[in-house]
């Protein structure tokens, strides 16, 4: 039974195989390599991982291309990454712009940590989106985690300290912070971010901390220009890549991680609560250029 990530990558998988048989077993031309560097590209791999892809080519011989562009593409990408218990308190700050998945994917990751025998909250400092609050009671009544909110203020850190002064109370291990849903560009809502993290970093030391950007998968170099947005005011740990499905092109995890050092650490791959998936580069190179076994047969 095919993944769901290799059936969710079937499509930019298909085209990047069809522009590397033209090159396989034959003399490289300009145009073949005009047609693997535009299948690249349209992939969102970044123009200089595909630049540095086609010196591969180059350098190596045409019986040998598959695996070389495999050898490369698998060093230059994050490790794999199989979250473990936490050993301290952990609060882990979601955030993104609107339409990423990101409330969805809090519920996921809640449900994730849960499955490891952690004692996990969630606390709901989305304050502009009621509804958000309101989808977050469902999933946390699901996954059997406690729920932090207060619809009675519209200050997300005033929510957000009191629901880590909860969490100390009752020995949490991991709370998972819904932020609001906010666009890039605009700066007052970033401020409202910076200062989340400050709250937590300056009142609670005693809590490790990691900020995790949801990311649509379809958005492509979209998605990079937000990443390299929010970096600017807040430290970004990982990414999780959201609404992997077929549309999604795959390629954007390469910018990501080496333009802005943000690693992929989970990936969606469905509406139910369990599908959220640990990134495993070699599956996911797998959903890229087909099953390794069938590239060395």
């Amino acid at each position: 039974m095919l993944s769901k990530l290799f059936e969710a990558l079937g499509h930019t998988r298909s085209s990047l195989a069809s522009a590397i048989n033209i090159i396989k077993g034959r003399s490289v031309s300009a145009e073949s390599m005009e047609s693997l560097e535009a299948q690249l590209l349209a992939a969102d791999i970044g123009i200089d991982t595909v630049d540095e892809i086609l010196d591969v080519i180059k350098q190596y011989s045409k019986n040998d291309i598959e695996s070389r562009i495999r050898e490369y593409m698998i060093s230059i990408m994050p490790e794999c990454n199989y979250p473990k218990k936490v050993q301290k308190p952990t609060v882990i700050m979601m955030v993104g712009v609107n339409g990423t998945g990101k409330t969805t994917t809090t519920a996921k990751l809640a449900s994730y940590y849960k499955q490891l025998d952690q004692n996990v909250m969630i606390v709901a400092a989305d304050t502009y989106r009621a509804a958000g609050v309101e989808q977050l009671r469902v999933w946390s009544e699901r996954v059997g985690t406690r729920l932090i909110c207060n619809e009675s203020t519209m200050e997300p850190s005033a929510v957000l300290f009191d629901g880590l002064h909860a969490a100390r109370s009752s020995d949490t291990d991991v709370i998972i912070v819904d932020t609001a849903g906010r666009l890039h560009t605009y700066n007052n809502l970033m401020l409202e971010l910076e200062k989340m993290e400050r709250v937590v970093r300056n009142h609670f030391p005693d809590f490790f901390v990691s900020n995790l950007i949801t990311m649509d998968a379809s958005l492509g170099q979209n998605s990079l220009l937000q990443a390299k947005q929010f970096g600017t005011f807040i430290s970004l740990d990982g990414a999780i890549l959201t609404k992997l499905d077929g549309t999604a092109k795959g390629g954007i995890i390469f910018p990501l991680y080496k333009e802005l050092k943000i690693p992929v650490l989970f990936i969606g791959v469905g509406e139910d609560i369990i599908d959220l998936e640990p990134f495993d580069p070699n599956e996911y190179l797998d959903g890229l250029l087909g099953s390794h076994d069938k590239s060395q047969a």
